[in-house]
């Protein structure tokens, strides 16, 4: 398996946990309104982190761990070439281990959150 260069970078600087606690308290835009729906147990009951580190190596944007639930929010940057083919490495390697990912653009969160939110209950099921 390939390992993605960001993630080398980012380890050899500092641990995943102090980076993970670092991006918690720079959240986009569309994070935060993602955040203030989901947070709390707003839906139907689920407790989900933001900026949660699985293994030794990602970190999910939001997650809920009764349900093996990864839920990313996608900038502009997820349109480079590079950036979408680590994005594959790490979905497979992900899904490998039997978590669920469902993606989301910064433009869907900030403008149509209902139906992200909707989504995210049905992937809850």
């Amino acid at each position: 398996m390939r390992i993605n260069k960001y993630i080398c970078k980012m380890r050899n600087k500092k641990s995943i946990i102090s980076f993970s606690r670092e991006l918690r308290k720079n959240l986009t835009n569309a994070e935060s309104i993602l955040w203030e729906e989901i947070r709390n147990r707003n839906i139907n009951g689920f407790k989900f982190r933001r900026q949660h580190p699985i293994g030794i190596s990602y970190i999910a944007d939001f997650y809920c761990a009764e349900k093996k639930l990864v839920i990313e929010i996608d900038g502009g940057i997820h349109n480079d070439e590079e950036v979408m083919q680590n994005d594959k490495i790490r979905e497979d390697f992900l899904l490998e281990w039997g978590y669920k990912i469902i993606r989301f653009n910064n433009d869907d969160v900030v403008n149509n959150t209902e139906m992200v939110i909707e989504s995210i209950k049905k992937a809850l099921i």
